[in-house]
């Protein structure tokens, strides 16, 4: 499924070539990043695309993604950055305005350590991310007022547009923006898990049941609590839908979806199980945090 979607529409390449294009008339870069997915979400293009341009990662949406995880990307980020002569991470949460102040904070200490005929003119950042981390909102917080338009799926920002910040900084907005290919097919989950990517284009049944697998692994006691199960099947155990044993990690899915299914009521007529409707329950779910606050991404097992 995941192979065939379009990761790098038209839109994506514009959006590269306006960041490339205006790099060279921003003093430092704003970098936002999703929580639950702080590797999946950090675009390569970007690293490449900023070079040696002053940068803030925004650990954006923490208020969905677990508290102990939101504080080691924070220590492990702002490591790397003071490596690379950059200014720490920032844990943000938009919508209450966690970490604004601390952002506000870095801004004037890069502002003040500008030098040149530049330090003379408005300090101008740009602000990059993958779609659907936050960052409109975010922006929307930083200008004090509705700036930007906001959403729950990808694509809501069309353009570039300049805005002020409440400090008086210049802000350079711009689309999110993904990548040509993942060299680790995970990466394209986790975003399509987080809803970077349109479920329009996805098979939504087949994603929600990747999704139950990691859960499965990484949060089952989650699982069990939210959808009011007594268990988790697995290989071995009987397919309430067969009968016959679950012999591999998908059928397990598909059989923990078919419990979940009939405990939420996702059923058709002639009692079949509407799994479009439990997958898109399920990803909404996640999505909101209603699952429980979850990180897919520790740094423990993702250091790099």
């Amino acid at each position: 499924m995941i192979d065939n979607i379009n990761w790098y529409p038209g839109h994506m390449k514009k959006t590269r070539e306006l960041i490339q294009e205006n790099m060279k008339i921003v003093d430092a870069v704003i970098e936002v990043i999703d929580a639950r997915i702080p590797v999946s979400s950090r675009n390569p293009i970007i690293d490449e695309l900023v070079s040696a341009k002053p940068r803030i990662i925004a650990i954006n949406k923490s208020d969905l993604a677990d508290d102990e995880a939101n504080r080691l990307w924070k220590q492990k980020l702002t490591s790397n950055n003071a490596k690379a002569g950059r200014t720490q991470a920032v844990i943000m949460n938009s919508l209450t305005g966690e970490g604004t102040k601390q952002l506000f904070a870095s801004f004037e200490k890069m502002a003040a350590e500008r030098t040149g005929s530049s330090a003379i003119k408005p300090y101008r950042l740009m602000i990059v991310g993958v779609p659907n981390c936050g960052k409109s909102s975010l922006i929307n917080r930083l200008t004090g007022h509705k700036s930007a338009k906001t959403g729950d799926r990808p694509g809501v920002t069309k353009g570039k547009q300049w805005l002020t910040l409440e400090n008086g900084m210049q802000l350079l907005d711009t689309p999110g923006i993904l990548w040509p290919k993942f060299e680790d097919p995970k990466a394209g989950m986790n975003l399509a898990f987080c809803g970077s990517i349109k479920d329009e284009i996805l098979d939504v049944p087949t994603l929600a049941m990747e999704l139950i697998k990691v859960l499965t692994e990484k949060y089952p006691l989650l699982l069990l609590e939210r959808y009011k199960l007594e268990e988790l099947l697995g290989e071995g155990d009987e397919s309430p839908e067969t009968g016959y044993p679950i012999e591999t990690e998908a059928d397990a899915a598909l059989a923990n979806m078919h419990q979940m299914a009939l405990k939420r009521g996702c059923i058709l007529p002639g009692k079949r199980i509407d799994y479009e409707r439990m997958g898109r329950l399920l990803l909404d779910e996640f999505r909101a945090a209603k699952i429980g606050r979850i990180t897919l991404e520790w740094p423990e097992a993702d250091d790099d």
